[in-house]
């Protein structure tokens, strides 16, 4: 009987180091995993804080980069179109009623220099008081001769083609042309019209 009590209390002790060495194990391993949490939500804070600051400096480099762009572009312009042989073209729109913009034809001395097709959006805009630059050149001092040529859409929508001619004096300086497209109400036609800005 006290071999069975000493069996029993040697079982017992056993289940209870057991348990105890169980317990101390489930604490470590708790106490390693709380740890590694730490551990784990610090480096995520540290990555985070990285890639806000890599943020911070790709947003800045974008910055100077368009600054730059922005720099180059004016250079460009002054290299290619010094200011006293520049020349530049405009055209604007007022009411628009009896004309629908479809393309434009620039010829400077017979020479065609530009072209161009109109979206809906565009012709809004231009509809709304818009100004578009629609070619910029060179131009000796002299006598040029502009002709523009207007397609589109006329009085009660059949197709109109129309096109006005001027002949201008470069002197030295800028020189800036306004091609303008107004409504003659009077005659229910459009009309087009090239101006010298001053």
């Amino acid at each position: 009987m006290a071999r069975r009590i000493f069996f029993s209390l040697g079982i017992c002790l056993l289940f209870a180091f057991s348990a105890v060495m169980s317990a101390q194990a489930l604490s470590a391993e708790t106490e390693v995993t709380l740890t590694a949490t730490l551990e784990s939500e610090a480096a995520e804070a540290e990555l985070r804080n990285r890639f806000r600051a890599i943020d911070e400096d790709v947003q800045d480099l974008k910055k100077e980069v368009l600054d730059l762009n922005r720099d180059l572009f004016l250079l460009e312009e002054d290299l290619l179109f010094p200011a006293n042989s520049q020349v530049a073209f405009f055209i604007s729109m007022d009411i628009g009623e009896y004309f629908e913009l479809d393309s434009v034809n620039i010829k400077i001395d017979g020479k065609e220099v530009a072209n161009y097709l109109y979206t809906e959006r565009e012709v809004g805009a231009l509809m709304r008081g818009g100004v578009q630059r629609v070619h910029m050149a060179n131009l000796k001092t002299g006598d040029h001769e502009l002709t523009a040529v207007f397609t589109g859409k006329g009085p009660h929508t059949r197709d109109y083609r129309r096109g006005a001619t001027m002949i201008f004096n470069k002197g030295i300086g800028a020189k800036y042309l306004e091609l303008e497209i107004t409504d003659r109400v009077r005659k229910q036609q459009p009309e087009f019209v090239i101006k010298e800005w001053e």
